[in-house]
């Protein structure tokens, strides 16, 4: 595989020609598929992706390997002003990896945001979402603790869940070492790591906790046990298909888990009410869409204050294009914002 760093540097130089000379470079016209139109950098980026090794036709091991890569060449620059600390959490099951992230204008009564990376419970780290976690920390004017749980097949559901859900009862309690308020806490992710949020929310309920301030879902995965409408009109979509979401769960999942448990499917609960503020975004071009906005809709018919926006013209994984893909930055500033306002009791 290329150099990253000149990696980086052809994307960019790509990037920056007119849309009609991308499209062409893609490969040709505009790609309009479920009433949307997919934007034409991520058409560039998806005819470029084509052409690289297939994470579904590789080891885990290897797959790894070719996200640390691919993620390297979107590198980018941390939001200005936002500091960062490496730090370990200890928890039952061992030491867990982290890295906060603080912005210089905190808000001292915003909660600390635990974050958990995509990459369907088998790949990715803390450098996934590197870049996406300095905007939530400076938009959003609060603390970020980024976690890197442990992954699939090695440790297989709910190893994962249980390292997130770890990390967060750690940051609610010890919230005053990132200047925030103790005994609260957010909870957010993005794919996989929106399933945690969604999941830890539902768990906390359960065990008579409180409820976090706020959950995050960006196109989660809410739903393994069925296939939407979605996973069929996107099922070649770039950067997930329907082929590779199936080899995640493969892994993720062991020979005995019921695809239909709710903490797995949490869109499967029964019994949605009494859940913490939500802020749920999807992308249009990824085979999740629809789980993100019936997870939204079953929500708010519970009574929980959701806001949703869907970004018709963006794939999944967009929170890592931030660097590439203008409009996906402007999504995720959105999204922090969003989330701003859910601190605030502002979401409707």
């Amino acid at each position: 595989m290329a150099d990253p760093a000149i990696q980086n540097a052809v994307l960019r130089a790509a990037l920056s020609l007119p849309r009609p000379l991308l499209r062409l470079l893609s490969g040709g016209g505009v790609v309009y598929c479920g009433g949307r139109t997919l934007d034409p950098r991520f058409q560039f980026l998806a005819s470029h992706g084509r052409g690289l090794p297939a994470l579904d036709k590789v080891t885990p091991q290897e797959a790894r390997l070719i996200s640390v890569q691919m993620i390297k060449g979107l590198e980018g620059r941390l939001e200005p002003g936002v500091a960062l600390e490496t730090l370990t959490i200890e928890t039952e099951s061992g030491p867990l990896r982290a890295r906060a992230y603080r912005p210089s204008d905190q808000d001292a009564a915003a909660p600390v945001m635990v974050y958990a990376h995509m990459g369907g419970g088998v790949i990715g780290n803390l450098d996934t979402g590197h870049l996406f976690c300095g905007i939530l920390a400076a938009v959003g004017r609060c603390a970020v603790l980024s976690v890197d749980y442990r992954l699939a097949p090695e440790d297989r559901f709910p190893a994962g869940l249980d390292d997130v859900l770890a990390a967060y009862r750690w940051a609610r309690a010890n919230a005053s070492r990132f200047g925030a308020p103790v005994g609260v806490a957010a909870i957010g992710g993005d794919a996989v790591g929106g399933n945690f949020a969604a999941v830890i929310c539902q768990e906390l309920r359960r065990h008579g906790e409180p409820q976090p301030a706020l959950q995050l879902m960006i196109y989660p995965v809410v739903d393994v046990a069925s296939e939407t409408q979605s996973m069929s009109t996107y099922a070649d979509a770039y950067p997930l298909s329907r082929d590779l979401m199936a080899w995640f769960m493969g892994h993720y999942l062991g020979p005995g888990d019921d695809p239909a448990d709710p903490r797995l499917s949490p869109i499967k609960a029964a019994d949605l009410s009494g859940l913490a503020p939500a802020v749920i975004a999807t992308a249009g071009f990824d085979p999740l869409v629809d789980q993100g906005e019936a997870y939204a809709k079953r929500l708010n018919a519970a009574g929980t204050p959701v806001a949703y926006r869907c970004y018709d013209g963006l794939a999944h994984g967009f929170t890592a294009f931030t660097s590439l893909v203008p409009a996906a930055d402007v999504a995720c500033r959105e999204i922090a914002g969003l989330v701003r306002e859910g601190f605030e009791g502002r979401l409707r």
